[in-house]
């Protein structure tokens, strides 16, 4: 029902033109001490979106997310314990 989303990191020369990047997708956010944007596409478009963007004059590089791809399920610390006893034990 709702498209995948993937972030892009865009680095910029200015953040004068932050808003031109409006029109490739959801700006996220905007750091005005390190100059770069987070953009927010459909993980579908994202290749093409990234050689566009990067084709921009006043984009100093482009970096996809990873996020998607990670592993998010986290074990609880007390289940880690609960494994080392039970290995140290046997």
């Amino acid at each position: 029902m709702f498209p995948k989303r993937q972030g892009m990191i865009v680095w910029l020369y200015s953040l004068k033109h932050s808003k031109h990047l409006r029109k490739f997708g959801n700006i996220h956010y905007v750091s005005k001490r390190l100059k770069y944007v987070v953009l927010y596409c459909n993980m579908d478009d994202i290749d093409y979106l990234m050689r566009k963007i990067a084709s921009l004059p006043f984009v100093k590089k482009v970096e996809p997310s990873y996020r998607p791809f990670l592993k998010m399920d986290f074990e609880s610390k007390e289940e880690k314990e609960k494994e080392a006893k039970y290995f140290l034990f046997e």
